[in-house]
This record gives C-alpha cells, sequence and structure tokens, in this order.
C-alpha cells in the first residue's frame, strides 16, 4: 500500500468560512493530495473565537471535489446523538460518493466543551459511550437505517489514541484505522504497529495507520515505521490561510 497524504485543518477563525475550506480543497485535489480532514469541535480555548461546524463544511468539500478522501479528525461520540450521526454520516457518504472517513476518539473538556454543555466529563464513562456508539453506528449502517452507507461493508472508522495508553489501541484494532496523538517519533508507531498486528492476527482486512507531521517534513521515517497516511497539520488551531495554500501548493510528495 503506497503512503497517502492528506490536508488537516482546523475550521476555525480565518478558516471559518466552509466556501474557503472548500476551495483549499479543490487545490488540494488538484495538486495530488489525496485527503482533506478537519478537526471537529463546538468550542475552543482562546485566541480562537470563531468555530465552523465540520460537518456543513464537510458536505460543501465534498460536492466541490471528486477524489479527496475526507472527514472529521475526530469526533467525540460521547457527545453526540448516534442515531443523528449515522444519518449524518450515511447522507455524506452518499453526498462524496463514498469518500467519508469517520475519526472517532474520546474528546477531552480542555478547551470547555463538554461540561459547559451539560456533556460527559468522566473519562471512563466517556469511552463506555464511544464504544457503545460504534457498536450502534455500525447496526444502523448495516440495516436498522435505510440507506446504507456507499461504502461496503461500512464507513471506515479510525480511532484516535493518545501515546502511550494502550487501550485506545486496542479499540482501534478493532476497526479500521489508528490515529495515535503526541507520538515522540517513528520508533513509537513502529511499536504500535507491531501491536496492532498482533491484535489484529488473522485478518486481511485493510487498516490504516496515520499519523501527523508539519510541512515539508520527510515522510520516509513514517512510512517505513508502518504509516499509511501522513497528514499535514500546522502546529496551530490558527494557520493562516497563506501558510495552508503554501503547503497545498508544493504538493503531497
Amino acid at each position: 500500500m503506497s503512503l497517502k497524504r492528506g490536508i488537516f485543518l482546523a475550521p476555525f477563525d480565518e478558516l471559518v468560512d466552509p466556501r474557503t475550506l472548500a476551495e483549499l480543497a479543490t487545490s488540494a485535489e488538484s495538486r495530488g493530495w489525496d485527503g482533506f480532514f478537519l478537526w471537529d469541535h463546538v468550542a475552543y480555548s482562546a485566541p480562537v473565537r470563531a468555530v465552523a461546524d465540520p460537518w456543513v463544511a464537510l458536505a460543501a468539500i465534498a460536492c466541490a471535489t471528486e477524489r479527496l478522501r475526507l472527514g472529521p479528525m475526530v469526533t467525540p461520540l460521547s457527545r453526540r446523538r448516534v442515531h443523528k450521526l449515522a444519518r449524518e454520516t450515511v447522507t455524506l457518504d452518499h453526498l462524496s460518493r463514498g469518500r467519508l472517513t469517520l475519526g472517532v476518539g474520546l474528546g477531552s473538556d480542555r478547551h470547555n466543551e463538554l461540561e459547559r454543555f451539560g456533556e460527559v466529563v468522566d473519562g471512563r464513562e466517556r469511552a463506555r459511550l464511544l464504544d457503545r456508539g460504534l457498536e450502534r453506528l455500525s447496526a444502523f449502517w448495516t440495516g436498522e437505517f435505510e440507506p446504507p452507507p456507499v461504502q461496503r461493508p461500512r464507513i471506515p472508522v479510525w480511532a484516535a489514541a493518545r501515546w502511550p495508553h494502550r487501550r485506545p489501541v486496542r479499540r482501534a484494532a478493532r476497526w479500521d484505522g489508528l490515529f495515535p496523538i503526541d507520538l515522540p517519533g517513528p520508533d513509537a508507531l513502529a511499536e504500535l504497529a507491531t501491536e496492532v498486528r498482533a491484535l489484529r492476527a488473522g485478518s486481511d482486512d485493510p487498516f490504516d495507520l496515520v499519523v501527523e507531521a508539519p510541512p515539508g517534513a520527510a515522510t520516509e521515517p513514517w512510512e517505513a515505521a508502518g504509516a499509511t497516511w501522513v497528514l499535514t497539520d500546522f502546529g496551530s488551531p490558527r494557520p493562516r490561510p497563506a501558510a495552508v495554500r503554501e503547503a497545498i501548493e508544493a504538493g503531497p510528495r
């Protein structure tokens, strides 16, 4: 499997307009990038002020592109109504003609977007809700709701795991990809890749290992460690549009 490259943006402040994000995605597609992914938050710490809904923005991106894989990175299922998310994901999968990947995770209250809105704060309870939510999503996708997704057997799910915690890695191994956060380097990814292979022993289904890297960073060490996707991340929730355009124009290779 050849390494794929994506753009990874927070739809905040200067990048809050879905039309701007759709234009950037169109440019990324024309320059040969493989994916375009958005942070999923309802609020964020200062100095961020404006926050866009990633799902509406992703719909705009789906309409403006034909090839890019797209999705939220990541959606905390504990603060979502799973039946509503099932409708949203299937609709976006149809709109994009089968290009959606659903990134999921626990989320956190570091930016005051859980307790402030009456959401679950306890980490263990959020983990339980995440696992239960994924089971319910799978059931909705595979027959409880119509229409089903375009993608078979389901919309791919990438699960986040903050290094060095291992319970989220075991969760990810049951799905379609692992998005490890705060990795110290490629050696840590290689360690996780070995663990995932052991956890998925006997399965020939595709599985993605997804990492972040700054613009212009060498991707070869990550690919050698087992990465299937490297997402260009701008190291800030408020990247300047000019910097994003520059990275897109430089191309993925």
